[in-house]
């Protein structure tokens, strides 16, 4: 048995806090260098556009009148430890099921550090073609979305190696 698949998937958090830095980084780079709602475009589909989320995905929630910061918390911690636990019960060796679980927490404790530290998330990546707009996201967001798409492709692939045994 190789060493990779004796240890947990704990070893894994490495890239959860990598895309947490980025993320930071990235939020932070955009709320001191733009005003909010100032839009910079890249390309002709792309642009930064700095605004704030009260909501979750799409804005869902976001006129719900303030309960929807502690709500969304709430979920984002149940999440994230839930994420933590199954990563300490996966061998290391499964590399795309605590690839998703690491993506997938590091963009919701991104985001629950936005929501607790200004009541709101941070998002600037701005796709669009001509009048038809997708959400302003962040790093985060993509994060959760790769993480997603990771854990969709192992179970219909079926090729993960069974967890530890407590």
């Amino acid at each position: 048995m190789s060493k990779l698949a004796q240890k947990s998937g704990l070893v894994w958090l490495w890239l959860s806090l990598l895309l947490l830095v980025i993320d930071f980084a990235s939020k932070t780079l955009v709320v001191n260098t733009m005003a909010y709602q100032e839009s910079i475009n890249l390309l002709p589909v792309f642009s930064i556009t700095y605004v704030h989320n009260y909501g979750a995905a799409y804005s869902f929630l976001s006129e719900a009148g303030g309960w929807q910061r502690w709500f969304l918390s709430v979920i984002a911690i149940a999440i994230s430890c839930l994420l933590v636990w199954w990563l300490k019960r996966l061998p290391a060796s499964n590399k795309v099921l605590c690839g998703a679980y690491s993506l997938v927490l590091a963009g919701a404790i991104g985001n629950l550090y936005d929501r607790i530290a200004y009541g709101y998330v941070i998002d600037f990546i701005h796709v669009f073609y001509d009048k038809s707009h997708f959400p302003v996201f962040n790093i985060a967001d993509c994060a959760i979305c790769i993480g997603a798409a990771l854990l969709l492709f192992d179970a219909f692939t079926g090729e993960s190696p069974k967890e530890h045994k407590a």
